[in-house]
């Protein structure tokens, strides 16, 4: 009987030793974890709760209470126009907001890729202030073959003859000109890969738009495309006929007229002579 309770015993210390050691290990793990969050924590320093979308959402759809959600972010990273309040995202009240471009899921809602509540998401709402809507006629030349999307940006080209010139005249008359819709359509997510559009909408101020106007009547017009990572505004360009060909222009004849000779006529005799004498006018 006494080796039974002494068995127990033992196998009793036995396990209790155990619990303690793992018991040990999990409050090292559980500190260590925790020391971790903190250093993470110091590292990114004061946090704020912003919001971002609960899934992928496209142009045009209705932003809902139950598509954001909150996640904390650096306040030292902040964006300017981050949403952080849930009642200037949505006020009581006020009709939704709807979505300007596309968001992938948990990306931050900026004010600049939604509506202000109940306003339209239209082409009004992708222009800047100070700046109209202008419709250019293009075909599968002028339009660089359907690779045009909306956000590019175009030099814009025109050609046509000059009262007083040889031939035809090619000028850039618009340098990095920004693209807001390609035919009906406002959003390059939307937009067929290898679509010949017939209408290319830009955006430009009032004097632009009156020289866009009178050359898309005078002659026609064609575009380049820019690249996305391009920033400098091409120069003055200007070629004609000649420049294309290589052709100098001939210089005007100047007609050199002869000397002024000047004479008086004396009579020798039965002969008749011609005498040079300066002239006196």
């Amino acid at each position: 009987m006494r080796m039974v309770f002494a068995l127990v015993l033992l196998v009793g210390v036995a396990l209790a030793g155990f619990a303690v050691y793992m018991a040990q290990g999990y409050i090292s793990q559980t500190q260590a974890a925790l020391e971790r969050e903190r250093a993470a924590r110091a590292k990114l320093g004061p946090t704020e709760d912003v919001y971002v979308v609960k899934k992928a959402l496209n142009y045009g759809d209705i932003l809902r209470p139950e598509d954001v959600g909150t996640i904390p972010w650096p306040k030292a990273a902040l964006p300017e126009s981050a949403f952080t309040d849930a009642k200037v995202l949505f006020p009581e009240g006020a009709p939704p907001r709807v979505v300007l471009r596309q968001m992938e899921k948990f990306e931050p809602l900026l004010a600049v890729k939604v509506t202000e509540p109940g306003e339209d998401a239209g082409l009004t709402a992708r222009l800047a202030p100070g700046m109209r809507a202008f419709a250019i006629k293009v075909d599968v030349a002028s339009g660089v073959s359907g690779f045009l999307r909306p956000g590019d940006r175009v030099d814009i080209y025109w050609t046509g003859t000059v009262s007083g010139s040889d031939g035809e005249l090619t000028r850039l008359i618009e340098s990095s000109v920004n693209i807001v819709a390609v035919d009906q359509t406002s959003v390059a997510d939307t937009v067929a890969a290898g679509t010949i559009a017939r209408t290319v909408t830009v955006a430009a101020n009032p004097q632009q738009i009156a020289r866009l106007a009178q050359a898309q009547a005078t002659g026609r017009l064609a575009l380049s495309l820019v690249g996305a990572a391009d920033t400098q505004i091409a120069e003055a360009v200007e070629v004609d006929s000649n420049r294309l060909l290589g052709i100098e222009a001939a210089l005007p004849v100047v007609e050199v007229a002869p000397d002024r000779v000047c004479t008086i006529r004396t009579r020798r005799g039965g002969e008749l002579v011609e005498v040079p004498i300066p002239c006196t006018n």
